[in-house]
């Protein structure tokens, strides 16, 4: 217990460090002429994925060379390289894993400065312009942006019930603490969304081969040498999380195992090179996966307790409570704030419950010798592959339910044989209980996710819809959209039959998207307004793979879901929740209600957009997603589903355009004119 304490002690100050200043950073506009050359390494990943990064890497802007690095030799990925305009190399050998291959483009290629993006990571149009500004400073080595994921429905996603805050596994990492790291010159290179000097990397010898975490052991060899790393808060590039718990946990586990090699031969304490602050930085985030041993100890100690009647503290019931209930208070308040939104103790501690085996047998390799394998993480979700692995890693949770839940009776028995103090009874029965609750959450939440039956994600990107049924065209809906299938919600007819097909047009803004789908399903919902919609679950069929594709890039290579449904990863802390409080007069949720959208009809009966009706206390306002910029008063307007007959003046309130790769929608705040 003491040496439990004592890492949470250290590690609590580290991270305080580490997340008490952050930087602000703004880069300027890169200078003409300079040459670039964008890596994108894969070795077993679909075509579907690496076609999509690919393709976006190609269309950014700024003068740039695209390269697919091939460790899996397909000629099927020449061909896509070729039609997309890419080099394509591929290497005859495959020391090495990613690092070998990265070196292996260096040389190659002779761009000034590498931009690195995963198979799955699809890059923002402005990437290179946003970044490549910093290299002015001819002692900055390289440049990282956040990881951003697409797939909010992944393992390490929670999604509020109403769509509208997000919380992820790794938002405190990239939104707090690789900011904080930055001002110390200490955030480290995450091996995508980056771009490197190729002077400094060819100074240290090329990307690091030595261990199976070559970005963090990159980043250590060019800080050693002097140079400054630069941490851009911006997402740019947008990847696929991992679907389920057994990539999850076998990705923690490489990086676990990656960072203990590092460990071993870098010497962090020791080495040269690296000031105080970078050794504690690189320090916190090595040894944090020593986590695993302090919280497997907590969830097994009170068991001990209940089943052996030895106490880790001996002290009073008041004078534990006099400590303890303050500590508890003042840590969870110092976490939240140092956090600034980005935590959540239930969520970090579910998280903590379900890696901490994983993280403590990666700790194991920092002793064991041998050659580590470097392993891609699989993110599609593959249920052929995966149905049988979720059981094999829910053990280390299973037997902390059942040791825990176990153990209670057991030091209820122990207390009525006089072998155990009442008041250790009581705190060790409420720790066993929250043990349980918190492994059984992990285990059902597993579960749920290995259930899923969609294969592809879903896009919540609201848009107008005709759909052709009985010679007329009906205006609806269509959200949840992936190249596989979408959702489709609206006034339609309850006579659509289960496998009927049906031809339709999707207004996307300046592209008119024919499909064809087959219904699934048809059921009945209702909306805001408590008006009944009649919902379709559809699949797409595609005559060609390259209309498919042309509907992935409107799809993945924006993060426009995110502004349309106005997902936030931020939450008030604390501190922010009681002065909102205290100074605000009208008590305002900051979660929004969920939204059901509706179509809106120009008086030429064209679709320009879809509405929903939002509840105010003062004024009758809407909210309106354009997809063509609009003008300060919109007249004589049909929205389809509330009123046939009746058409409406509206006027503009508010106006912000969200720009995507290759259009805009404008979503827009509207009150009813007279």
């Amino acid at each position: 217990m003491l040496l439990a304490e004592i890492y949470g002690a250290l590690s609590g100050i580290a991270h305080a460090m580490m997340s008490w200043r952050l930087t602000v950073r703004k880069s300027t506009e890169p200078a003409p002429g300079q040459t670039v050359d964008v890596f994108v390494p894969t070795y077993n990943e679909s075509i579907d994925i690496v076609w999509r990064t690919l393709s976006a890497a190609v269309k950014m802007d700024y003068p740039h060379q695209t390269w697919l690095l091939d460790d899996g030799n397909r000629p099927e990925f020449k061909k896509m390289a070729d039609e997309l305009g890419a080099h394509y190399i591929a290497r005859p050998s495959h020391e090495h894993a990613k690092a070998g291959n990265l070196n292996y483009a260096l040389g190659k290629s002779t761009g000034d400065f590498i931009a690195i993006f995963d198979a799955d990571h699809v890059p923002g149009r402005n990437f290179i312009t946003a970044v490549l500004g910093y290299f002015s400073n001819s002692n900055v080595a390289f440049v990282q942006t956040p990881q951003d994921f697409y797939n909010l429905d992944s393992y390490q996603h929670r999604l509020s019930h109403n769509k509208n805050t997000i919380w992820t596994e790794q938002s405190l990492f990239f939104k707090i603490i690789q900011r904080g790291k930055d001002y110390w010159n200490a955030a480290f290179f995450c091996g995508s969304c980056a771009m490197v000097r190729r002077s400094s990397l060819n100074s240290i010898g090329g990307f690091a081969t030595e261990t199976i975490t070559e970005d963090l052991h990159t980043s250590i060899k060019l800080h050693k040498k002097g140079y400054q790393s630069i941490y851009h808060a911006e997402s740019l590039a947008f990847g696929m999380a991992p679907a389920t718990l057994s990539p999850f946990i076998t990705q923690r586990i490489r990086w676990g195992q990656g960072a203990m090699r590092v460990w071993r031969l870098e010497g962090l304490f020791f080495s040269k090179g690296l000031t105080i602050a970078q050794k504690i930085n690189y320090a916190a985030s090595i040894l944090t996966y020593f986590d695993g041993w302090q919280k497997g100890f907590f969830y097994f100690a009170p068991m001990i307790v209940l089943c052996t009647g030895l106490l880790p503290i001996y002290a009073s019931a008041t004078e534990l409570a006099f400590h303890a209930i303050p500590y508890f208070a003042l840590n969870f308040l110092l976490a939240s704030e140092l956090a600034r939104g980005y935590g959540n103790t239930v969520f970090i501690e579910q998280y903590n419950m379900a890696r901490y085996f994983a993280f403590a047998y990666a700790t194991l390799f920092a002793i064991i010798p041998g050659e580590l394998k470097f392993k891609v993480t699989n993110k599609e979700l593959n249920k052929e592959l995966n149905k049988n692995k979720v059981s094999h890693f829910l053990w280390p949770q299973k037997i902390v339910l059942f040791a825990n839940a176990i153990s209670i009776p057991v030091g209820i028995v122990m207390y009525a044989y006089g072998h155990l103090p009442f008041w250790a009874l009581v705190i060790s029965v409420l720790c066993s209980f929250i043990n349980s609750l918190l492994a059984e959450s992990v285990i059902a939440f597993s579960e749920t996710k290995e259930s899923f039956k969609r294969t592809s994600y879903r896009f919540t990107l609201p848009n107008v819809v005709t759909l052709e049924l009985a010679g007329k065209s009906l205006f609806a809906v269509v959200d949840e959209i992936s190249s596989s299938g979408c959702k489709i919600y609206g006034s339609l007819p309850s006579d659509i039959g289960k496998d009927s097909e049906l031809k339709g047009q999707i207004y996307f803004p300046g592209n008119i998207f024919p499909i064809t789908i087959k219904v699934e399903n048809f059921h009945h919902e209702l909306s805001t307004g408590n008006q009944r919609l009649s919902v379709l679950g559809c699949l797409f069929i595609w005559e060609s793979e390259s209309h498919m594709r042309s509907l992935n890039e409107h799809l993945y290579e924006s993060n426009q879901q995110f502004e349309l449904a106005d997902i936030t990863e931020k939450r008030l802390t604390p501190i922010e929740k009681i002065l909102l409080w205290a100074t605000s007069t009208k008590r305002v949720s900051q979660e929004a209600p969920p939204l059901k959208w509706a179509p809106l009809i120009s008086n030429a009966n064209i679709p320009i957009g879809v509405i929903t009706e939002l509840p105010d206390f003062y004024t009758h306002c809407y909210t309106a997603i354009f997809s063509t910029k609009t003008d300060q008063t919109l007249a004589n307007l049909k929205i389809i589903g509330k009123d046939d007959q009746h058409r409406f003046n509206l006027e503009l309130i508010s106006f912000k355009e969200l720009p995507g790769s290759n259009t805009s929608y404008f979503i827009c705040d509207l009150k009813v004119r007279p």
